[in-house]
C-alpha cells in the first residue's frame, strides 16, 4: 500500500528478548497481570511462555532460548550449564527473581561473562520482619505462654511466673552480617536491645553494635541467638556442641538460615531437657522426620520455611526484578549485580 508516494518501512523493535524460566507454576505466582504488561513493554517476550526445562525439545522454547539476551529467573530454574548455554547463544544477562542464584548460576555463566542479578535484598525483608518477631516473641515468652494459659483455662499469677520475662536490655546475639543479618540490626534499633554481632568478615561493626570476635563468648552472652550466616562449608555446624554449652539456661536460638549450620544432633538434648528454646524455620534435613521432637516439644516453634517471601511478598521480588530489566534495557548498570567471588562468601 502507499501513501502519497512515501514508501513506508517496518519498525524496527530494539527491545531485548526476554524467557521465563523457572519451575512448574512459579510464574502464575510471581506475576501479576500489571507485572506481565510491564515486562512485555520493556522486552520481547511471550509472557505466558514459562519455561521450567530448557532442555527441551519444545520448538516454542529452543526457539525463544536462541533468540534469548535475557532470561528472567526464579526457584526451580534449570541449571545454566555449558550444553544449555550452547542453545542460548545470545544471552547476556540472567535476572533471578528470588534469593540465591547458586542452584542454577554455573561457572559455564562466568566463563560466558554473563551479567547476573538477583532479588536476594528484596527476599531479605520479610525474614527479617519474621526474626524480629521471633526475637520480641521469645523475650516475652509467647510460645510457653500461650501453651499453658490454653492448658489452665483460669486465673493464674502471671506476673509471679514471669520475673525474668520481657525485652528491656535484653541481649541478642546475630551471627552473620549477611542482608537478613543487618536487617535485622536495623529492625532492633528502636528497642532496648543490646546488639552482638559475630562475623568475621567485618571489622567495623555498625553503629551501637558490638562486634564479638568470639562467637562462643556471643552465645554466653546473649539471652537470644539468630542466625544468619550463608550455608558454606566453613560455616557448616558453627553452632555446634561447644556453643550451645556456652549458651545459658533459658536461651533462645533462631535460625532462619539453613539447617546445616546447626548440628542438631548436640541442639536437641537442650531442647528435650527445656534448658534451651528455638525457634527454626529450617533445619536439616529440611523436613523432620516424621518423629522429630520438634514438631511436639512445648519450647520449639518449628515453621515450614516460611520465614522468606511468600504469598503478596513474591510480588516485591518481581517489582525489584523487572526494575533490573528495565536498568539492563536503559544500558545501566545492575543495582543488585552478583559476581562470582560474592557466591564464596553468601548465600
Amino acid at each position: 500500500m502507499r501513501s502519497s508516494g512515501t514508501t513506508m518501512h517496518p519498525t524496527t523493535d530494539n527491545r531485548p528478548a526476554l524467557l521465563l524460566a523457572m519451575g512448574e507454576g512459579v510464574a502464575d505466582r510471581l506475576l501479576t497481570p500489571a507485572h506481565r504488561t510491564r515486562l512485555t513493554a520493556l522486552t520481547r517476550t511471550d509472557a505466558h511462555l514459562v519455561a521450567p526445562d530448557l532442555t527441551t525439545s519444545d520448538p516454542r522454547v529452543t526457539t525463544a532460548l536462541a533468540e534469548a539476551e535475557i532470561l528472567l529467573t526464579c526457584w526451580g530454574a534449570t541449571p545454566l550449564t555449558a550444553d544449555v548455554l550452547d542453545r542460548a547463544p545470545r544471552l547476556r544477562a540472567v535476572v533471578h527473581a528470588a534469593g540465591s542464584v547458586k542452584h542454577h548460576v554455573t561457572e559455564a555463566c562466568w566463563d560466558r561473562g554473563l551479567r547476573v542479578t538477583s532479588a536476594a535484598a528484596a527476599n531479605a525483608l520479610p525474614v527479617a520482619e519474621y526474626t524480629l518477631a521471633a526475637i520480641l516473641f521469645a523475650g516475652k515468652r509467647v510460645l510457653g505462654s500461650a501453651q499453658r494459659y490454653a492448658e489452665l483455662r483460669t486465673d493464674h499469677a502471671w506476673l509471679a511466673e514471669s520475673a525474668d520475662w520481657g525485652n528491656y536490655r535484653r541481649t541478642v546475639g546475630i551471627v552473620g552480617a549477611s542482608r537478613i543479618g543487618r536487617r535485622v540490626i536495623e529492625l532492633l534499633r528502636p528497642f532496648d536491645i543490646e546488639i552482638l554481632l559475630y562475623d568475621p568478615y567485618v571489622e567495623v561493626p555498625p553503629p551501637g553494635v558490638h562486634l564479638m570476635t568470639d562467637l562462643d563468648e556471643l552465645c554466653a552472652r546473649s539471652t537470644v541467638v539468630s542466625v544468619h550466616a550463608p550455608q558454606l562449608p566453613s560455616t557448616h555446624h558453627m553452632i555446634g556442641a561447644p556453643q550451645l554449652a556456652a549458651m545459658r539456661d533459658g536461651t533462645t536460638l533462631i535460625n532462619t538460615s539453613r539447617g546445616s549450620l546447626i548440628d542438631e544432633k548436640s541442639l536437641l538434648p537442650h531442647l528435650t531437657s527445656g534448658r534451651l528454646h528455638a525457634t527454626l524455620d529450617v533445619t536439616d534435613p529440611e523436613l523432620p522426620p516424621p518423629d522429630s521432637p520438634l514438631y511436639t516439644l512445648p519450647n520449639v516453634l518449628l515453621t515450614p520455611h516460611v520465614a522468606g517471601s511468600l504469598g503478596n511478598e513474591l510480588h516485591r521480588m518481581t517489582d525489584q526484578a523487572l526494575d533490573e530489566v528495565a536498568r539492563y534495557v536503559r544500558g545501566e548498570p545492575f543495582a543488585e549485580e552478583v559476581r562470582a567471588s560474592d557466591l564464596t562468601r553468601s548465600a
